[in-house]
């Protein structure tokens, strides 16, 4: 029997048994979890160090150090974010509907779990909890590959909630860590039939991409940034210049960062100076096409596939449009359906953007930077779907139940 299988076969009985357990004793238990994660933060710190070290050794770029780093105010952060799943209403057990048919039968859709779940992911270690947290609260059980750049990082967090759970009367096996960072190990995981109902990728659009084409299991898209920008003919300059600088320098390195700014003809000569004064102290990097250029000091000249990269870093495209309609047809090509935004004082100009940019996100005067699943209101997230069948935008406790149908009959036959 392979690691694989016998992780797969614990992972199916845990499941089992978390399926059956109730809401307060799996809210005991990520109280406890918490806890721990605080208690253990200087054994997360020093172990995340050494993730760091190897990192700045292999010449990482920072803004992908940034999203490895550990702190005590992250930890404490992970930490409140547990604590935030735990009081979230449970869904499991829910009924969405219940109606009577011809037959008299009383038929209803209930929430249950999904059961096993795989999340393959890269450098972040507040993946490992935030996973693992809603993967639990939701009543599945968790096989965890992270990325070998966060492999000591995460091997200790697990630790941390194995014991916890252990602690708490639970399945140690309800969160597991594959070990082994290789390529073909993380092949086989993607073809894990038998074990894992659905598998979810979070981190860069290759990572993504290698599962699309190697899964033979069920799998969640998620990611893929591209996200833009819009200031149209009616913003309030002073707001968009705000919205935009957020949008690409508060955290760059994340997936609802802003990679493309793109500006109407009718205020580009106005709003362009005013962003590049604004960035500047950021450093960011301007590729500009040739109608936007005229209107910038420094720039590097645009490219068509500068308009298609997730930048992940301190560099912005821009390019001014003629229209709204322009600007839709920009972002409907290019983007990759995570989250866009429009800023204009124009009520019928937000809604036409709204209506017909196809992203699961879609914003009136604010940054794309609210694209998480905190900010939502549903905790922690397992990630941003960027598809349509099951899940779309962030993915909270109720995106990882599936339902069953429950029947009751008074002796019906057909």
């Amino acid at each position: 029997m392979t690691q694989l299988d016998e992780l797969g076969k614990k992972a199916k009985r845990a499941a089992q048994e978390l399926a059956l357990r109730d809401t307060h004793s799996k809210n005991e238990a990520l109280f406890n979890w918490s806890k721990a994660l605080l208690d253990a933060k200087k054994e997360l710190i020093d172990a995340n160090q050494v993730d760091i070290s190897k990192a700045k050794e292999n010449g990482i770029a920072e803004p992908m150090i940034d999203r490895l780093l550990l702190t005590e105010e992250r930890i404490e952060s992970i930490a409140a974010g547990v604590r935030e799943v735990a009081e979230l209403a449970d869904p499991i057990g829910a009924v969405d509907g219940m109606w009577v048919n011809e037959a008299g039968l009383t038929i209803g859709k209930k929430r249950v779990p999904l059961g096993v779940i795989g999340i393959i992911y890269e450098s972040r270690p507040n993946v490992t909890v935030d996973a693992a947290a809603l993967t639990f609260k939701s009543g599945n059980a968790v096989i965890l590959r992270g990325g070998k750049e966060a492999f000591h990082s995460n091997l200790a967090l697990v630790k941390v909630l194995q014991q916890a759970l252990s602690e708490t009367g639970f399945p140690a096996d309800a969160v597991q860590f594959l070990e082994d960072t290789s390529h073909e190990t993380a092949r086989k995981f993607m073809q894990l039939n038998g074990y894992l109902d659905v598998l979810i990728p979070r981190g860069s659009g290759r990572l993504i991409q290698t599962v699309l084409e190697n899964a033979t299991v069920p799998v969640i898209e998620t990611g893929v940034g591209n996200c833009h920008i819009y200031a149209d003919a009616a913003a309030d300059i002073d707001m968009a210049a705000n919205i935009l600088v957020n949008a690409k320098t508060s955290r760059p390195s994340v997936c609802n960062a802003a990679e493309t700014l793109l500006v109407h003809k009718a205020i580009a000569a106005d709003f362009l100076p005013e962003v590049e004064k604004r960035l500047a102290p950021f450093s960011v990097e301007l590729r500009a096409e040739e109608k936007a250029a005229q209107f910038l000091k420094n720039y590097t000249e645009a490219t068509e596939a500068d308009f298609e990269t997730e930048f992940l870093d301190f560099i912005l495209a821009v390019k001014v449009v003629d229209s709204l309609d322009e600007a839709i047809e920009h972002i409907n090509r290019y983007g990759t359906k995570h989250s866009e935004a429009i800023v204009s004082s124009d009520y019928f100009a937000g809604k036409r953007f709204q209506n017909e940019v196809d992203a699961a996100a879609v914003y009136i005067n604010a940054s794309t930077r609210f694209t998480d699943g905190s900010e939502f209101g549903f905790g922690a997230e397992i990630g941003i779907s960027t598809q349509k069948l099951h899940a779309r935008g962030p993915m909270g406790l109720h995106e990882l139940t599936t339902t069953k149908y429950i029947i009751f009959g008074e002796g019906q036959i057909r």
